[in-house]
This record gives C-alpha cells, structure tokens and sequence, in this order.
C-alpha cells in the first residue's frame, strides 16, 4: 500500500489528480443483482459485468448468489453452493466465465 501512496503523492506534485490503481486490487464486497455482477475493490473502485458472462450466477437463486466468500487476500471471490470461481484479474480484464462441460 505504501507504493501505491508514494505513487499517488508523487502524481499529485506533478499535477496529476487521478490515483494510481492499487498493483494487485483486491476484492472488499460482492453483489449480485439480478442482472449484473458487481465487485467492490479496496481502492475504492466498482467493477461490474453482465450476469450474463456468468451462467452459474445467471441461473442460481437469490440465496445461493448470496453466499459468497473471499478467495485468499481477496484475489477472487468464490461461490461454495455453485462451486464458481471468480478472479478480480480476469473481471478487469472483462473475462466470461467458460462455459461449463456439465
């Protein structure tokens, strides 16, 4: 984390106003609605995507797309009644889930 304010105020002398994206973002919260997966990182970003790229969350119900946990530090995001994971590297990188072989 010290990186990323050493970035950040290093930015800002120079007159930049945007921070730096943390190097390795990690996940903080989960949402899923009904038509979007929304991931809140530690910096403070949102990232969302259309259920759609996600079959398993697309057909699972309320209670199962609630029951979420952390992967490691927060590097994915892990859905036990589904046996879905999820990487916050590849939802940046705007990656579908692969279609599943069952």
């Amino acid at each position: 984390m010290q990186m990323v304010a050493s970035i950040a105020i290093d930015s800002w002398r120079r007159g930049m106003r945007s921070l730096a994206a943390e190097p390795n973002p990690r996940a903080q919260h989960v949402e899923v609605t009904k038509d979007e997966l929304v991931v809140h990182l530690r910096d403070g970003r949102k990232v969302s995507a259309p259920l759609a790229w996600f079959p398993r969350l697309l057909h699972a119900t309320p209670e199962q797309r609630r029951e979420w946990e952390l992967l490691g530090d927060g590097e994915g995001i892990h859905w036990p009644q589904l046996d879905e994971d999820l990487s916050v590297a590849g939802l940046l990188r705007g990656t579908p889930a692969p279609e599943s072989s069952t």
